[in-house]
Parts: structure tokens; C-alpha cells; sequence
């Protein structure tokens, strides 16, 4: 079970951070400049830190609870794949990352499933 480590200066927790030019794992206090070296405490394994900023997420619809009913939302004459109803409620949200698009998602007022424009290619 990792332990957790804190600031000799401030007390503040402190958080991994790569030294890339010195290839080494540090402990970092994020609010004043103390920093130490990520040793393993005796019969622990090392700390591993893994900071990867490439991952695509796909986009997904954040929590949606009785959008039918909701006055304010656009309505579309759009097919559902599900139930084949000619009406849904549309609006536009973003995934987590800054680099993603906006997506167009539409609930459908019958069935209530959530879906995408089947016409506009999803990545």
C-alpha cells in the first residue's frame, strides 16, 4: 500500500513529478519549490509514475436524467436507430479533453436512448 508523503517545508502533500533531464521520480510539493527523491520505503517496490497526455478518450454524453420533458432543449424530426420514432431532443457537449469537438448528441422522446447523428462520421 503506497504511503503518503508531505512537504518538510509547508506540510502539503506532495505529488510525483519526472525529472526528465535527470531520468529520476521526485516527490514535488505543488505550492512552494521542495522537492526529494522518490525512494522506495523499505519492502515496497518503487514508485511508478505515468503521465500520459496522449490518450484519446471518445466522446461520451455526460449524465442525462428526463431531457424529454425539458422545454428548453431543440427538437429534431432525426430517426431513432432504436425505436424508429421521428422525434428527439439535441444538444452539444464536449468531452473531457480541451483538443476534442463538440459533439451533437440526441435523445430520442419515446424510448429515451441517447445517440449520435448515424450521417456524421465519429472518430
Amino acid at each position: 500500500m503506497p504511503s503518503l508523503r508531505f512537504c518538510g517545508e509547508c506540510n502539503n502533500l506532495l505529488y510525483p513529478k519526472s525529472d526528465n533531464n535527470a531520468k529520476i521520480l521526485l516527490y514535488q510539493c505543488r505550492n512552494c519549490q521542495y522537492a526529494e527523491n522518490a525512494h522506495p520505503e523499505p519492502g515496497m517496490a518503487p514508485c511508478v509514475y505515468k503521465n500520459d497526455l496522449l490518450t484519446i478518450a471518445r466522446e461520451q454524453a455526460g449524465e442525462t436524467k428526463d431531457l424529454e420533458t425539458d422545454p428548453t432543449l431543440q427538437r429534431s424530426n432525426i430517426e431513432c436507430p432504436k425505436c424508429s420514432n421521428h422525434e428527439a431532443v439535441f444538444y452539444q457537449d464536449q468531452a473531457r479533453r480541451i483538443t476534442t469537438n463538440m459533439t451533437l448528441f440526441y435523445h430520442c422522446t419515446n424510448c429515451k436512448y441517447l445517440f449520435r447523428d448515424p450521417k456524421i462520421k465519429h472518430r
